[in-house]
């Protein structure tokens, strides 16, 4: 492997959950890797602070995590030794409507069909055979472009997967179904209307019925302090405290992984790549951004939906159209009065997020990106819309805007937290349209961000594919 040619055999800039991934991959077929984050911490959205007062634990960006547990890469490591606890939400997703009730996602299949009334037979035949092949269709759902392992089955799955969420919510009839698979769909951060939104609800609503919508416990930071006291158990290094914004910055290796997106990638290697290359990654786009408020709260939200009051998650935006109408103002520039907010509670589970008998809360919505409107009322306004006297339960607040939020993470380009818009344009050819959308145009080059496939999310693969992708080309290295 020649390494006394260079200082390592691979470096990777980003400790983000991609970054941490490739880095494992890489050290555990007996390479000497080095990974670099440019904060003092690891974890690139996978943080946690005490952003509004002393004892109170906030998730700096990611705080449930629908794709962790069912990752398929993750599940083979073994966090558990290295402190990370998964902790089950009684309820993983909630959506309040006005009429004082909820539809509600479950760990279980008939039980979420049975809060659906009527609309419990479609959704049983949507959501079960997904759930049944989702060992089989993961590989390509969560991989590059390629000839499907199971060709059937994934035609099965991307009839449904690529329609509109607008038009695959028409298998519903009430408002509570079509309000719960939009909430659903507006994780896709774009036009509900867009083709393929549908595979973003899909995909969230079979994980929650596998492994369930999990909370870290202590926070998000536990996941990246498990991965990387894994990574450094094989033997791999660490340096943090060093933001890379040049090729020279970096130690000589046959291998350099990027766990960022293509805007800082050509600030950084753009001179090495082809014009091609460079042409497609400076039309690469860019997705709406989100505005995020940090609770302290005396007391847990009080939902008037009881079944609110036992989610991890809660999806605050009325009814399907309401959403529509929500996600399509934030596309065209504009902000509503009424978002779609997506919200969090985790220690409604977790105790160890706040003093005792006090709690956390977590919520952002969409905004255009680069939008330095402060959303901060008109979310309190919706959530107080379905827990009457929430203001009254404040103690202490903090706010990102987009731009604050891409100072904390460079990867959040205009407050975009899935490094690009994951539409039909983007979802497999991302960032660029190429044999391995991980390869760049340079020799020994590689990015493995969530600018790469299946996208954003705390789940590695991203990395995960593109390690695999350099340990074949180089090392010639091929995993199943």
């Amino acid at each position: 492997m020649h390494r006394e040619q260079h200082d390592y055999d691979a470096v990777v800039v980003g400790s983000g959950p991609n970054g941490l991934a490739a880095a494992i991959l890489l050290q555990q077929q007996g390479l000497q890797v080095l990974l670099i984050e440019g904060k003092d911490v690891i974890g690139g959205g996978m943080r946690t602070a005490e952003l509004t007062l002393p004892g109170f634990k906030h998730d700096i960006c990611s705080a449930i995590h629908p794709m962790a547990a069912c990752s398929p890469f993750f599940k083979t490591l073994p966090l558990h030794r290295y402190g990370l606890e998964w902790l089950q939400p009684e309820v993983d997703a909630a959506h309040p409507l006005d009429d004082g009730t909820a539809a509600i996602l479950t760990r279980s299949v008939e039980q979420t069909a049975k809060s659906l009334g009527i609309d419990g037979p479609a959704y049983i035949d949507l959501i079960k055979p997904i759930v049944r092949d989702w060992p089989l269709l993961a590989p390509d759902v969560l991989g590059p472009l390629t000839f499907p392992k199971h060709p059937f089955k994934l035609a099965s799955f991307g009839l449904s997967a690529i329609q509109p969420s607008t038009l695959l919510a028409k298998k519903f009839k009430t408002t509570a179904a079509r309000a719960l698979f939009a909430g659903m769909a507006a994780h896709a951060i774009q036009p509900l209307t867009n083709v393929a939104t549908s595979a973003i609800a899909l995909v969230l609503m079979a994980n929650a019925h596998l492994e369930g919508w999990v909370i870290p416990k202590g926070g998000s930071q536990s996941i990246a302090d498990a991965l990387g006291g894994y990574f450094k158990s094989l033997g791999g290094h660490i340096q943090t405290g060093t933001y890379i914004s040049a090729l020279r910055q970096l130690p000589s290796a046959r291998v350099v992984m990027f766990d960022i997106t293509p805007k800082q990638l050509l600030q950084i290697a753009g001179h090495k790549f082809s014009s091609i290359y460079k042409w497609q990654l400076e039309r690469y786009r860019y997705g709406d951004g989100v505005f995020k408020v940090d609770w302290a709260l005396d007391a847990p939200i009080p939902f008037t939906a009881e079944t609110c009051r036992k989610a991890g998650t809660v999806h605050i935006g009325g009814t399907l159209e309401e959403i529509k109408a929500g996600e399509q103002a934030s596309a065209s520039g504009k902000h509503s009065d009424k978002p779609y907010v997506l919200l969090a509670q985790q220690s409604l589970f977790d105790y160890s997020r706040a003093p005792a008998g006090k709690h956390v809360a977590w919520a952002y919505c969409h905004v255009p990106n680069g939008s330095m409107k402060d959303m901060t009322a008109i979310i309190e306004n919706q959530i107080e819309r379905f827990a009457p006297g929430f203001k009254e339960r404040i103690l202490a607040k903090h706010t990102f805007n987009t731009a604050q939020l891409q100072e904390h993470n460079p990867n959040y380009i205009g407050g975009d937290i899935n490094g690009g818009i994951i539409d039909i344009g983007q979802l497999f050819t991302r960032p660029a349209l190429r044999l391995s959308p991980y390869r760049t145009s340079a020799k020994g080059l590689y990015i493995c961000s969530s600018s790469t496939p299946p996208g954003g999310g705390v789940h590695g693969m991203c990395g995960y594919n593109a390690a695999k992708r350099a340990l074949r080309d180089v090392w010639k290295i091929t995993l199943i």
